[in-house]
C-alpha cells in the first residue's frame, strides 16, 4: 500500500488552517490519507483521534480528545467532523465496573466542548483509554483476511511480526476499551493492536507515526497474502455463460420488492461487472467461498451477513428463470427468519425484526448486484461486496475463511448504536423507484424531473438534443446529486434507439417503474398550408414516439411483476384544439387515445396509465419550452404582445387567473406515480382551468 504522507503537504495543510489547533489540523490531514484508500475503510468506516491541550473559556489548560464524529467520512472529513471531549473525565470512566451503551453515549454528549458537535464515535473510550496522542483505526481488507481464519493468530504474527497485540472479537463499547487498554499495558512494546474479525489500531506521538505504522502493517499483510496467491497453481477458471442483465435484473428487482402499505416498495439495483469480479464468481468453489459471512460485523448493517448466490447461467427459459429467482429470494428470507428467531429467543430483550431481503446478489456470468432502497445504498452494498470477494480469495490462499459466530453478528446488526448510522425516518413516497422522462431537454422536464427527484425517485432524462438535455440534467444534478439524475440521448421515433435507452436504465438500476412520455414538437400551419412532411414529422415524435416507449417498457414491467406507471403528457389541445395547430393537436389526441388503450391492456399486469393535460408552460429556470419556441412568435404577432404580455394573456385566460409552472406538471406526475388513488385511464388538466378543455 502506498505511503501518501508528504511532510511538505502536511505542513502546508496545517498552515492553511490557522483557525484550528495544529494537532487537529494534522489529524484532519492524515485522516483524509486513510479515507482515500478503500482497502482501509469503506463508506464511513474506521475512526481516528488526537489528544491535545487547549484553554477552556476561563483560560485554563484542559486535556481534550478530538475523535471522528458519527456520520463523517474520513475521505472528506473536516475539523468540524472531530468533536472535542473532556479527556481527563473520560479516562476516569475506566474505573467503573460496567457502563451501559446508553449511559456511555450520554457521557459523551454531556462532556463535549461544543454542544452542537456530532455524536462522537462509539469507540471513543478505546481512543481515550489508550495513552497515545494520535490513534488510527481501520477495517483493512488485508488484516481481516488474516484474522478471519481458524489459526489467525499464527498468520498475523508471521505477516506482521511479534510486536502485535491480538484480541478476540469484542463488541465496540466500554468492555472493548478496557480490554484494549489492559492488553497494551501488558505489552507496552506492541506496534499494532489487532481486533480479530474487526480491524487494526495503530498509534504514535505524531500523525505521521500513526499513519505510517498503519501503512506499514497493512502492506506487510498484503505482501503475505500476495505471496500465498503467487504460490498457487493458476487453474483455468471454468467458462460461465454470459447472463443477460436485461432479463435477470428486472426479474430479480421484482422478486426483491419490499411489501409496503399500498404498493410494492421498489429497490434500486447496482450492477458491478468487471473482469476481476467475473473471474472470482467463475471459481469452482465460488458458491461455498463467497456465501460465508461478512469480513467485519460493521458491514452487516449494509449488506446483511450473507449474500444470495444466484447461479442461473444455464437457465434459458424465461419462465423457469423467473420461478427460480423468486424461489431463491423466498428461501433466503426464510433462512434469515430462522436466524432472527433463534438469536432473539436466546436473549432477554425483545427485538423488532428487520426486513429479510439480501443486500448483495452474486450472479456468475453477470457480476455483483447491490441492493438498496436508494441508489447510494445499492452502490455501497456493491462496493463492500467487491472488496469482500477479493479478500475471501486471499483468505482461501493463506488458509480457510472462517466467519464470525452468528451471536456476534446479531448483536451488531440489532445494536441500536449501529443502526443509528443508517438514519431513521419515513422514506419518500417514490424511494427506490426509477423513472424515465422523454423530452428531457425542455422546460416541462425540469418540473417533472424535480418533483420526481424530490419524491425520492431515480430519474433518467432522454432527448435527441444532447445540448439541451445536459442543461436540464446539470440543473437537477446540482440540486439532487449527479448520481440521482442521468441524461440519456435517445430518439423516441427510432425503436433501436429506444431499446438502447431502456437497457441503460435497466443496467443502471435494474428496471423501470415510471414512464413519462413527454417528448413533443410543434408546427404552426393551417391545414391548407400544412406540408405532408411536417405532419408526418410531428406525428412521428408526438404519437409514434409515445407508442415506441410504451412498447419498449411493457416487457420490463412484465418481468418485474410489480406493476408500474405510464403518465403521458398530452395537452389541453386534446380537448380544446387551436386553429393553425392541426398537426400538434391531432398527434396529441392520438397519443391520448393510445394511453386509454394502454390503460385497458396493461391493467392485468398492474400498470396504471394516466394522462396529464398542461397548458401554457413557457419556461423553467431559463430552460425554454420547445413548443413555445415554435409557436410563441406567431402568438405574439397575432396578439401584438411581447413575451411578458403573452404570459400575462394566458394567465388571464384561465379560470383561476394563475400562471402554470413546470413544477405543477411535475406534481401531477408524482400524484399518479405515488398511487394516492386507485386510478387508471384518467385525465388530469394542469391548465389553471380552461372550460373548453374540461375532460368529457
Amino acid at each position: 500500500m502506498q505511503n501518501r504522507y508528504s511532510p511538505q503537504e502536511a505542513q502546508a495543510f496545517v498552515a492553511s488552517h490557522p483557525d484550528i489547533h495544529a494537532d487537529l489540523a494534522m489529524r484532519v490531514y492524515t485522516s483524509r490519507l486513510i479515507g482515500c484508500e478503500s482497502e482501509l475503510v469503506l463508506h464511513g468506516g474506521g475512526n481516528t483521534s488526537v489528544k491535545a491541550t487547549v484553554n477552556n473559556l476561563l483560560g485554563e489548560p484542559m486535556e481534550v480528545i478530538y475523535i471522528k464524529g458519527s456520520g463523517w467520512d474520513l475521505a472528506t472529513i473536516e475539523a468540524a467532523g472531530f468533536p472535542g471531549l473532556d479527556l481527563a473525565y473520560l479516562r476516569k470512566l475506566r474505573g467503573l465496573e460496567s457502563l451501559s451503551d446508553e449511559e456511555m453515549v450520554n457521557q459523551f454528549r454531556t462532556h463535549l466542548l461544543d454542544a452542537a458537535s456530532p455524536n462522537p464515535s462509539i469507540e471513543t473510550l478505546v481512543h481515550a483509554f489508550l495513552p497515545h496522542r494520535f490513534i488510527d483505526h481501520t477495517h483493512a481488507d488485508a488484516i481481516v483476511t488474516l484474522t478471519n481464519q481458524p489459526d489467525g493468530d499464527r498468520l498475523l504474527r508471521e505477516a506482521l511480526g511479534e510486536k502485535i497485540g491480538i484480541l478476540p472479537f469484542i463488541m465496540p463499547g466500554f468492555p472493548l476499551a478496557k480490554a484494549m487498554a489492559e492488553l497494551l499495558e501488558q505489552q507496552p512494546e506492541m506496534e499494532y493492536l489487532i481486533l480479530k474479525n474487526h480491524g487494526i489500531f495503530t498509534f504514535g506521538d505524531s500523525g505521521q507515526d500513526a499513519y505510517e505504522r498503519m501503512i506499514e502493517a497493512v502492506s506487510k499483510a498484503e505482501n503475505y497474502i500476495d505471496a500465498a496467491l503467487a504460490g498457487l497453481d493458476s487453474p483455468r477458471e471454468p467458462v460461465v455463460p454470459e447472463v443477460e442483465s436485461a432479463t435477470v435484473l428486472p426479474i430479480l428487482r421484482g422478486a426483491l420488492a419490499l411489501p409496503g402499505a399500498f404498493r410494492p416498495q421498489s429497490v434500486c439495483l447496482h450492477l458491478r461487472q468487471n473482469e476481476q469480479v467475473l473471474a472470482h464468481l467463475a471459481r469452482e468453489d465460488a458458491a461455498t467461498l463467497f456465501t460465508t459471512g461478512v469480513l467485519t460485523p460493521d458491514h452487516v448493517i449494509r449488506v446483511k451477513n450473507y449474500p444470495l448466490f444466484l447461479d442461473c447461467a444455464a437457465v434459458t427459459d424465461a419462465d423457469i428463470l423467473a420461478e427460480m429467482i423468486k424461489n431463491a429470494v423466498k428461501d433466503y428470507g426464510q433462512r434469515y427468519n430462522v436466524y432472527f428467531n433463534d438469536q432473539a429467543a436466546s436473549r432477554q430483550e425483545s427485538y423488532t425484526q428487520l426486513d429479510n431481503l439480501p443486500r448483495v446478489v452474486l450472479v456468475p456470468g453477470l457480476g455483483i448486484v447491490g441492493v438498496g432502497t436508494s441508489v447510494k445504498a445499492a452502490a455501497v452494498a456493491a462496493d463492500i461486496a467487491e472488496h469482500t470477494l477479493t479478500a475471501k480469495v486471499g483468505a482461501a490462499a493463506v488458509g480457510s475463511y472462517q466467519e464470525l459466530a452468528a451471536d456476534s453478528i446479531f448483536a451488531m446488526e440489532y445494536w441500536s448504536l449501529e443502526q443509528a448510522k443508517l438514519g431513521k425516518g419515513k422514506l419518500p413516497s417514490l424511494a427506490g423507484k426509477s423513472a424515465l422522462v422523454t423530452g428531457g431537454g425542455g422546460a416541462i422536464a425540469v418540473g417533472i424531473g424535480r418533483q420526481l427527484l424530490a419524491a425520492g425517485a431515480r430519474v433518467f432524462l432522454t432527448d435527441i438534443d444532447e445540448k439541451r438535455l445536459k442543461v436540464v440534467q446539470q440543473r437537477l444534478a446540482a440540486q439532487f446529486g449527479a448520481d440521482q439524475v442521468t441524461a440519456v440521448v435517445m430518439d423516441v421515433t427510432d425503436s433501436a434507439s429506444v431499446a438502447v435507452g431502456m437497457q441503460k436504465v435497466v443496467q443502471a438500476v435494474g428496471g423501470l417503474d415510471i414512464l413519462v412520455p413527454n417528448a413533443g414538437i410543434a408546427h404552426v400551419a393551417t391545414l391548407a398550408e400544412l406540408e405532408e412532411s411536417k405532419l408526418r414529422q410531428v406525428l412521428e415524435v408526438n404519437l409514434v414516439g409515445v407508442f415506441q416507449v410504451i412498447k419498449a417498457a411493457v416487457p420490463i414491467f412484465k418481468k418485474q411483476g410489480t406493476g408500474g406507471h405510464i403518465i403521458i403528457n398530452s395537452s389541453k389541445n386534446v380537448f380544446d384544439p387551436g386553429a393553425a395547430f392541426g398537426a400538434y393537436s391531432a398527434s396529441k389526441a392520438g397519443a391520448h387515445q393510445l394511453g386509454k388503450i394502454a390503460a385497458l391492456e396493461l391493467a392485468e399486469i398492474g400498470v396504471r396509465v394516466n394522462m396529464i393535460n398542461p397548458d401554457a408552460v413557457f419556461d423553467a429556470e431559463e430552460v425554454s419550452s420547445g413548443l413555445w419556441d415554435v409557436i410563441g412568435p406567431d402568438r405574439m404577432r397575432s396578439r401584438n404582445l411581447d413575451p411578458a404580455g403573452l404570459k400575462e394573456y394566458y394567465r388571464q385566460r384561465n379560470l383561476l387567473k394563475t400562471e402554470v409552472l413546470a413544477d405543477h406538471v411535475g406534481n401531477a406526475v408524482v400524484f399518479f406515480a405515488s398511487e394516492q388513488t386507485p386510478t387508471t385511464g384518467a385525465t388530469l388538466p394542469v391548465d389553471g382551468g380552461i372550460a373548453a378543455a374540461f375532460p368529457r
